[in-house]
């Protein structure tokens, strides 16, 4: 045997055992990218605008937005899924958010607010939270999670994975 089949094992049992960085994820609808300018022309500030379709109402709806404070949280082209992607650091917690359309907009009035003229801040959905990484209760083989009856990997809805995201296509609606 020869000394590298000691040595593949061991990159392999190192990413099991490396913390690995929480991030945040999210699918939206479309991603704008928003430059807002004042009456003299002067720009004011760049956010950026997530939105979902909301087929009831016909029309994108936003979903949050943030500020532009570095370029580096600018939506990127997402050549391997075929879309757009925009990672960053917000506050305490790392987000990506994909998008399979994006927009960006120069404009004198701010989107955001005008949306709540429609969909008030209250009513729309959050971006999700980070999932922290926390290690996995051991159990005895054959039995399951301590106080259930339930045998291991048996527990209602185990595998069923969360709910499925809607696949709307952004790119033949207008807003």
């Amino acid at each position: 045997m020869s000394p590298l089949n000691f040595l593949l094992p061991l990159p392999l049992l190192s990413l099991g055992i490396a913390p690995r960085e929480d991030i945040a994820r999210d699918r939206v609808d479309l991603i704008e990218l928003n430059h807002f300018y004042n009456e003299h022309g002067q720009l004011v500030f760049d956010q950026i605008i997530f939105y979902d379709w909301c087929p009831v109402a016909g029309r994108f709806q936003v979903r949050a937005w943030r500020m532009v404070k570095s370029p580096s949280q600018l939506p990127q082209r997402d050549w391997q899924r075929g879309g757009w992607s925009a990672l960053w650091q917000d506050g305490d917690q790392t987000r990506l958010i994909y998008a399979s359309a994006y927009r960006e907009t120069w404009t004198q009035y701010d989107p955001e607010l005008v949306e709540r003229e429609y969909l008030p801040k209250e009513r729309r959905k959050e971006l999700r939270a980070a999932r922290a990484n926390k290690p996995r209760p051991t159990t005895i083989a054959g039995s399951g999670p301590a106080g259930t009856n339930a045998p291991a990997g048996q527990l209602a809805g185990a595998g069923a994975g969360p709910p499925a995201i809607r696949a709307a296509s952004a790119t033949s609606a207008a807003p």
